[in-house]
């Protein structure tokens, strides 16, 4: 376990999750248990309900941004609030970022793809690797392609083509017209679908403090 810079604040613990998350977080040690992700990695886990001790301190954070941006809000939330959490507010309780990604992010595209067969099957057939050119041009973080990498192979899905299929596009260009269709831009949100998957994420993120 690693924190961004320094020694962890007393009594903390600084944990980097195997899939790629907008921030690291705090928490108290004491708390979290673990459980099996997505990818097989143990990954910290809070029971989250009305009664846990989290207080949302922020809203419309923003981007998480580049390595440098997100280290230097870490960095910044560290000093100010020392144990820390991403996540969303769903149905009156606060859910952590890593928990969300299931939730919402996966189970966005898991609609989309129930919803529209013909893009399944394109992608499955044209693409060999998938990409994420924001991510790769910007060393953001990459949530789209993990998210349907996850979806296939919880339903033992592989990719059957030779073409690199961008998900997503960086500076208007992209490698297909699937890589517009199933970007976060485009795709609607599986808990508020007035919204774009994107959208939702981006504006909806709050910063929620432990306080025992």
């Amino acid at each position: 376990m690693t924190s961004t810079e320094g020694s962890e604040p007393s009594g903390l613990a600084m944990v980097r999750l195997s899939r790629g998350l907008d921030y690291v977080r705090c928490f108290p040690k004491s708390e979290p248990s673990s459980r099996s992700g997505v990818h097989g990695a143990a990954v910290p886990h809070i029971p989250i309900d009305l009664h846990m001790p989290w207080t949302v301190v922020e809203r419309k954070i923003g981007r998480a941004g580049s390595i440098k941006r997100r280290t230097a809000k870490q960095e910044e939330w560290n000093r100010k609030y020392g144990d820390w959490a991403i996540g969303y507010v769903l149905n009156g309780e606060f859910t952590l970022q890593d928990d969300a990604i299931d939730t919402i992010y996966y189970q966005s595209y898991a609609e989309h793809f129930s919803n529209n067969p013909d893009d399944l099957e394109e992608l499955i057939t044209l693409a060999k690797i998938l990409r994420n050119p924001h991510a790769v041009a910007t060393t953001g973080v990459d949530l789209q392609v993990p998210a349907i990498m996850d979806y296939l192979n919880r339903h033992d899905l592989e990719l059957c083509g030779d073409s690199v299929v961008d998900i997503g596009t960086y500076d208007g260009e992209c490698s297909h017209p699937i890589s517009v269709r199933l970007s976060p831009l485009t795709i609607r949100c599986c808990v508020k679908p007035k919204m774009t998957l994107e959208s939702y994420w981006q504006e909806k993120k709050v910063l929620a403090v432990y306080t025992d």
